[in-house]
């Protein structure tokens, strides 16, 4: 018998804190209708306390919002008069403050007032769910476990579950469902431990970088420079994530650690430095005090010098010699020469990976149910591109158990622990496989989830030791893309370039895959194997026509990729463009000409191109000028303005909704939470256009512009922003080449023109601008520094 159905019509989060407002942000994001409770004011509105936070989530940047008619959608509550709303919600998430007692009192509060099918989770970052549990009445337990977001709620893709003894499978597999697809989290499943997983290996991880610091004399900002990106890891590093984090946060987590594990090898480290506690006392808590261990004065940084116990001028890089070592691709060699060197930094450098390595494999047993759940852990809630795990699979599994075995014997290390025995075997080769990750409490390797909802992950993320072999079976290859088919009668085509970047190599693969698809295929789906969809045009590749002023090669060159759009829009097979991440240029001309867009909730979609002094010329000011003119309410001109502003202020919209919101995709298209399903829903969409009978767009006839006159009622206002400073006189003339083409150009108010006319405008005014100087100087300042020049 198939089983029912798990609805989420709505969902209560108990408490307006940071976490709880952005959780509740989360929430309604996905259209779920959102309760957010909070104790009621003590004077003025009883719900003050949650309006309060309302309105902060509106300032917040990063947004937790991803369109800006999202926070209507939360329905502000208190204790005292409404928790009788909590029988109709589906799930209820408490994410109060980390009181073991004040989450006793409020779950005493609201036990009598769940539905009998409610799921009750808490959002505890490290207390344990088995005594919060305790709290609950008997009726509740088998729907009561730790659903653990990662702060900001929106943008982390971790998501720990954490069952108590009591928690009823069904249950927690619903969840994992709903956070999956609905809310687009990555879900490990942890064990009822302090802080769970990430945390405890995340911050541990921290915990020895700021011990090795100050064991090798190594400045906070050198640790920074060394410990970030060089790393594969967020720019924020080690300390200035503690900023961000905040400090009294941090040491909160660290605090937890100390308290409750006592019998952990490491837990001498397990304490606030001292100095971490002086800046504390002092109000230095970081980000949001605006001083932590950095601090900004004007436009200089300082950071705080441990030894000294004050600020010094910051800024300072690691050694040219170490970072040598961090560039070299092979990590057997990497860790080698780390471990060999006689430099402090590179000694420094090894012993947090040493420590880190240690600590993993001698809690993997009590922790976490395989090493994968420590890698993905790690990777969604800390942003690490590679797990530790990994990483030290990475570089060679023996030879480095056998550098730590030797340094935790010769007491370097910052535990005498031994390394567990399963970590030394002789014929270990590592912790994940094709067959599995190894789960070490019963030695076995556990294979991935087998929850339906994985299903939908066609390309899936993957552990090192289990990549599999490119999806699908090509049916095309070149230079700048490939195409392949799962066997589902959809073409897929990826672009190959860097950054998916579109030069001709990408123009020729895709005019062959579109070929392809009208001769064999049902539809078309473009999908990137990871993000950015794309960044747009391929400046590179023009360079050499550009140096040798061969302009005709170069309109040949635009003129292919205007007709590219073009027979995407009026292919004889449905097309879909699947985003995620950057949506640039002509990535987002491709895209605005497929017949839908499937967008992931993070796509940063925007027609780019004055940043190097160009126009949108791969369709884009057309395609802008046609939906005016099918939008226009007898006004072209008013139905055109945004669109101009669009493009003239290069605008870039921070979401998939938000995209639909500006024009860029089409209102009603998919936005598809969770990445890992983009490809699916993607090529779900093309099969049910072709079932349905898809017959491509009829070419456009004729549709009014706003001709001479328009285009000269928006030079009047850019007039107004020049003499006002706004933009530089070359901003004023790039903004009136777009105005040009977008009003149709020299004709009458309400002439009809087609699409190739416009597409002739754009070419024209494109070539123009490239021909400029300021341009030019635009674009080498972007293929050099990669930066936009405001000239």
């Amino acid at each position: 018998m198939s089983q029912t159905k798990f609805n989420v019509r709505k969902v209560a989060v108990l408490g307006a804190g940071v976490m709880g407002a952005q959780i509740a942000a989360h929430l309604v994001n996905a259209k779920v209708p959102t309760i957010l409770f909070d104790l009621p004011a003590k004077e003025g509105n009883k719900n003050g306390i949650v309006l309060k936070a309302l309105e902060g989530l509106k300032k917040l940047k990063p947004s937790p919002l991803s369109n800006k008619d999202a926070v209507g959608y939360i329905e502000p509550a208190n204790y005292e008069d409404h928790l009788h709303l909590l029988k109709d919600c589906d799930i209820v998430i408490e994410a109060i403050a980390e009181r073991m007692d004040w989450k006793a009192d409020l779950y005493h509060k609201v036990a009598p007032h769940l539905g009998e099918h409610t799921i009750f989770a808490t959002n505890t970052s490290g207390l344990s769910i088995n005594k919060l549990a305790e709290s609950c009445p008997d009726a509740v337990r088998p729907r009561f476990c730790g659903v653990h977001f990662f702060n900001p709620p929106r943008y982390m893709h971790l998501v720990e579950i954490i069952p108590c003894v009591t928690s009823d499978a069904g249950i927690l597999d619903n969840l994992e469902r709903f956070l999956v697809t609905t809310l687009g989290k990555g879900v490990v499943r942890a064990k009822d431990t302090p802080n769970f997983v990430a945390n405890r290996i995340g911050v541990f991880s921290m915990l020895a970088t700021i011990a090795n610091a100050e064991k090798f004399g190594i400045r906070f900002d050198i640790v920074d420079d060394l410990t970030g990106p060089r790393l594969g890891r967020p720019k924020s590093a080690t300390f200035r994530t503690a900023d961000v984090v905040g400090l009294d946060t941090f040491s909160h987590v660290v605090k937890t650690m100390d308290d409750t594990l006592p019998g952990d090898p490491w837990h001498g480290l397990f304490k606030s430095p001292e100095w971490l506690q002086k800046l504390i006392a002092a109000g230095a808590l970081g980000a949001k005090a605006k001083v932590g261990i950095y601090k900004k004065d004007g436009k200089k940084m300082f950071v705080f010098d441990a030894a000294s116990g004050d600020y010094v001028a910051g800024g300072q890089k690691g050694d040219d010699a170490v970072k040598d070592i961090l560039k070299i691709a092979d990590p057997a060699e990497k860790f080698k020469q780390l471990r060999a060197s006689t430099h402090p930094q590179a000694q420094f450098l090894w012993a947090c990976f040493r420590d880190v390595f240690h600590y993993i494999s001698y809690h993997l047993a009590d922790i976490a149910n395989c090493a994968r759940d420590v890698d993905f852990a790690i990777r969604w809630g800390f942003g690490w591109s590679a797990g530790p795990f990994e990483t030290w699979q990475s570089a060679g599994w023996q030879q480095v158990a056998q550098w730590i075995d030797e340094d935790v014997k010769a007491g370097k290390a910052l535990s005498t622990a031994e390394l567990p025995g399963w970590a030394l075997q002789a014929d270990r080769a590592g912790v994940h496989f094709a067959a599995g990750s190894y789960n070490a409490a019963e030695q076995n390797l556990v294979g991935r989830s087998t929850l339906d909802v994985y299903q939908r992950q066609l390309a899936p993320a993957r552990v090192l030791g289990e990549a599999a072999a490119p999806l699908g079976e090509t049916v095309f290859e070149n230079d700048g893309v490939r195409a392949f088919t799962t066997g589902d009668d959809i073409l897929v085509v990826s672009f190959k370039s860097k950054a998916h970047a579109i030069g001709p190599d990408v123009i020729d693969g895709l005019n062959k895959s579109l070929d392809i698809a009208e001769d064999r295929f049902k539809g078309l789906v473009i999908w990137q194997t990871e993000e950015p969809f794309s960044v747009g045009a391929d400046l590179q590749s023009m360079l050499p026509a550009f140096m040798t002023g061969d302009w005709a090669a170069i309109d040949t060159t635009v003129r292919r990729f205007q007709d590219t759009s073009m027979r995407l829009r009026y292919s004889q097979v449905p097309t879909v463009a699947a985003t995620q991440g950057y949506v640039f240029g002509g990535g987002c001309e491709f895209a605005m000409h497929c017949d839908k867009t499937v967008a992931a909730l993070e796509s940063y979609v925007g027609l780019v191109e004055v940043g190097v002094g160009l126009l949108p010329g791969g369709g884009g000011c057309k395609e802008f000028a046609l939906r005016a003119a099918q939008e226009a309410k007898g006004d072209v001109l008013a139905a055109l303005k945004d669109y101009f502003m669009a493009i003239a202020t290069a605008k870039v919209a921070t979401s998939g909704q938000e995209a639909q919101e500006i024009g860029f995709f089409r209102k009603g298209d998919p936005v598809v939470f969770n990445a890992y399903e983009l490809l699916y829903v993607a090529k779900q969409q093309a099969l049910a256009m072709a079932e349905s009978g898809y017959r491509p767009p009829l070419k456009v006839k004729g549709f009014p512009v706003a001709g001479r006159s328009g285009a000269a009622s928006i030079k009047g206002s850019l007039v107004n922003m020049l003499e006002g400073h706004f933009i530089s006189q070359h901003d004023f003339f790039i903004a009136s080449q777009i105005a040009d083409v977008m009003t149709g150009g020299d004709v009458e108010a309400g002439t009809l023109v087609n699409e190739q006319w416009i597409l002739d405008l754009e070419r024209k005014a494109f070539m123009t601008l490239l021909q400029n100087a300021k341009t030019q100087d635009r674009i080498a300042n972007m293929l050099t520094t990669g930066k936009p020049l405001r000239n």
